[in-house]
């Protein structure tokens, strides 16, 4: 019985690049994990990542390049204004301008560094370096 699906998403994708891996299958699958694998694939931590259909919950195959020193979830997800992102970045990320923070928010689920572009807060999801 699975709590968090978001989580075990992230604990394949961290095993597998500490292996060594260059794919990882990623399941079940749902429609925010694939969100957050878009914004990993386009911060460059992951090369691409393809739906599979297997009948039942659908899993992703993630083709990982080595990236990815840590990623994970934040547990409990925070409510994050826009002038605490800092805090947070100090909190989960070893140093500034490495890594980042993934966050949902009305504008979809985005990295820290976009939701203070945008001048919006969310909630915070995970992180990755």
């Amino acid at each position: 019985m699975q709590h968090d699906p978001l989580n075990d998403a992230m604990s394949q994708i961290n095993n597998a690049e500490k292996v060594g891996k260059r794919q990882c299958l990623v399941k079940p699958s749902s429609k925010l994990i694939g969100r957050v694998l878009k914004t990993m694939q386009d911060n460059g931590y992951i090369k691409e990542f393809e739906y599979l259909d297997d009948g039942r919950s659908g899993q992703f195959m993630v083709t990982l390049n080595g990236n990815i020193n840590k990623c994970g979830v934040i547990k409990p997800r925070f409510s994050v204004r826009k002038t605490e992102l800092e805090n947070f970045e100090s909190r989960y990320l070893p140093a500034q301008d490495f890594g980042v923070l993934i966050l949902t928010t009305t504008e979809g689920v985005i990295t820290h560094t976009q939701a203070r572009t945008l001048g919006v807060g969310g909630r915070l999801l995970a992180y990755v370096y």
